[in-house]
Formats: C-alpha cells, sequence, structure tokens
C-alpha cells in the first residue's frame, strides 16, 4: 500500500512539474541564450528565434504575439537548472 501511495506521489509531482515548465499541448517553449529584464527586448528575442524556427510571427505589444495565426501570451520562468540560473519563455495559446 505504500508502494501504491509513493508511486501516486511521484505521478502527482511530476505532473505538476511538467504543466509549471510549460510542456502542454499547444505551448511553444523556448529557452533563449540570453537572460532578459525588458519586456521590449525579450519579445523581440523571441520574434527572431522563432522566424529562424519558420514560423510566421508578429508582436502585438503587451506580450502577445499572432504565430501562424493563432494569438499567443508570452510568460518568462526563471529556473536553476544544476545550479544555473536559465529563462524559459513560454507562449500559451489564448483561449477565445
Amino acid at each position: 500500500m505504500d508502494i501504491l501511495i509513493t508511486i501516486a506521489i511521484f505521478i502527482i509531482i511530476l505532473f505538476g512539474f511538467t504543466r509549471l515548465m510549460g510542456y502542454r499541448n499547444k505551448n511553444i517553449t523556448l529557452e533563449l541564450d540570453d537572460r532578459y529584464t525588458n519586456l521590449t527586448e525579450h519579445a523581440k528575442a523571441v520574434t527572431e528565434e522563432l522566424e529562424k524556427e519558420g514560423k510566421k510571427v508578429e508582436y502585438q505589444g503587451d506580450g502577445y504575439f499572432l504565430v501562424d495565426g493563432e494569438q499567443y501570451v508570452m510568460h518568462g520562468r526563471n529556473i536553476a537548472m544544476g545550479g544555473v540560473p536559465l529563462q524559459r519563455t513560454i507562449l500559451e495559446p489564448v483561449e477565445k
């Protein structure tokens, strides 16, 4: 019984971590080379990265993007991977 509870807790923690990191079905997750504190510079870097991937991108302001005809909102996450800070950018689809 203890093993089943341990496995269930592990699955719940893993599920929560993957959602926090932005790994969802329609999200676009980017790890950029530099860290950005200015929204304008961050948006420019995201636009350049997505264009390198062959996507049609238009920045609409205030963290909103139009990527291949779908609207997304940008969220930044700062995490430590092996003691090194990493800035992950997540573009989530806007619900209509």
